[in-house]
């Protein structure tokens, strides 16, 4: 006799799909004695060609985890349920998801970031990513960023 099942919430062969706009590629270091001898990277998915256009937008020119380890500072820095051999957890994944979007909304619209803050002429002007994406024209406050509603991606 077939058995119902308890939990509706799982598919049973769930279908995996990647987008086809979806660029990934890795990067192997190969180390002797803790120092880098050999940087290999792979596509992985994504077209070789839109890969290559995208890097040259790029200050690095290569596929590089920089950006990404960056980030993931970031968030580790900024929020203590990310951080490594910690002793605090998130009780619930949709408040943990909340918090995680007020710290993204911070980079991209309150604080302003150097390298994108520096003039041509070496002067400071406060420029925060959202400013250089063309998204927004000025700094926001902080409760500028608490009054707007994103787009939820749910």
């Amino acid at each position: 006799m077939h058995r119902a099942r308890t939990n509706r919430a799982q598919p049973r062969k769930p279908e995996k799909v990647v987008n086809a706009d979806l660029d990934y590629a890795t990067v192997h270091k190969t180390r002797d004695k803790g120092r880098v001898i050999k940087v290999e990277t792979k596509i992985v998915f994504g077209s070789k060609e839109r890969i290559e256009k995208r890097i040259k937008e790029l200050p690095g020119n290569t596929i590089n985890t920089s950006y990404v380890e960056r980030s993931n500072l970031n968030w580790r820095l900024w929020d203590a349920h990310l951080t490594r051999k910690s002793l605090t957890f998130a009780k619930a994944f949709r408040w943990l998801k909340a918090k995680f979007s007020i710290c993204i909304a911070f980079y991209n619209f309150i604080r302003p970031h150097e390298t994108l803050s520096r003039a041509e002429d070496r002067t400071f002007k406060p420029k925060t990513p959202a400013m250089a994406a063309r998204i927004t024209n000025h700094l926001w406050t902080t409760k500028n960023c608490l009054d707007t509603k994103f787009l939820s991606t749910k």
